[in-house]
């Protein structure tokens, strides 16, 4: 009987053991798709962050936002809302409220609805500081 019970208690322990060990190897063989956004009216930085390097990419405003030309505005933030949508975590980030009209162009768009995405207000930074920034920001959480 003793035999029996420790042999239940063995095979209880192996298959627990397993069930983490490949829970926890599948965890890690998924990859996360992080993306951080530096942006203002007239440029974005797109920082595409991956387990091993950080890879900035550039789009351009046709305008400025002092001319204000709503259309060119929309077809810039679009670009940007083209890209984001392919990423599970997003942090927008910069020194104006370009952001926040990002955001409210994307708002009601359910191809968004997997992407989690952050603002946090910033000043202008390097590229360095960029880079470390949304690096910090992912790391953390």
């Amino acid at each position: 009987m003793k035999f029996y019970k420790s042999l239940t208690i063995n095979v209880l322990w192996v298959s627990i053991l397993f069930t983490q060990y490949y829970f926890s190897n599948q965890f890690m063989m998924t990859t996360v798709k992080n993306l951080g956004v530096w942006m203002d009216h007239s440029n974005a930085h797109l920082i595409d962050v991956t387990p091993n390097s950080m890879q900035t990419n550039f789009i351009a405003s046709q305008t400025n936002h002092a001319e204000k030309e709503p259309h060119q505005q929309a077809q810039y933030l679009q670009k940007i809302g083209d890209i984001i949508v392919n990423y599970e975590g997003v942090i927008l980030f910069g020194p104006t409220d370009a952001k926040l009209d990002l955001l409210h162009t994307i708002i009601g768009d359910c191809r968004f609805a997997n992407v989690k995405i952050q603002i946090k207000q910033t000043v202008c930074m390097t590229e360095n500081q960029e880079h470390s920034f949304v690096k910090d920001y992912f790391l953390g959480h």
